[in-house]
């Protein structure tokens, strides 16, 4: 027995529109969906264009605790096409890359970037061949 197929992965966070608009205006993701869940919970389907996988962005009711991202616990990767140029881009929009570039022993390099609250988001540039 297996699983059929990837879908999506949830990301709890305390400001949804925040997060949403960082994933849309920094990676260009779009929203392919929102509603509120049965628990009263917030949530925006964001995915990548060309790519069927979601990450689901969640924002519990005000009720709810608070959302605390340990450091490192997780990030999210995407793949681009010019480390170089993608991070010149960033940095036109005020984001610094956190980490990186960093060669590979694969050829590929890597990136990282903070997202909002806590989350990273890895960028790799395949190797050249």
């Amino acid at each position: 027995m297996t699983v059929k197929k990837f879908l999506h992965i949830r990301m709890r966070v305390n400001d949804l529109e925040r997060t949403v608009e960082f994933y849309k205006a920094v990676l260009g993701l779009v929203v392919s969906r929102r509603h509120t869940s049965p628990r009263g919970a917030q949530l925006a389907f964001i995915a990548t264009p060309g790519s069927e996988e979601e990450i689901e962005i969640c924002q519990m009711p005000p009720s709810a605790a608070s959302v605390a991202v340990q450091p490192d616990l997780i990030h999210i990767a995407f793949e681009i096409d010019d480390l170089v140029t993608f991070a010149e881009g960033l940095k036109q929009k005020g984001i610094a890359l956190s980490d990186g570039p960093t060669k590979t022993d694969s050829g590929s390099v890597i990136a990282f970037i903070d997202a909002p609250e806590g989350y990273e988001v890895e960028l790799i540039q395949s190797a050249r061949k």
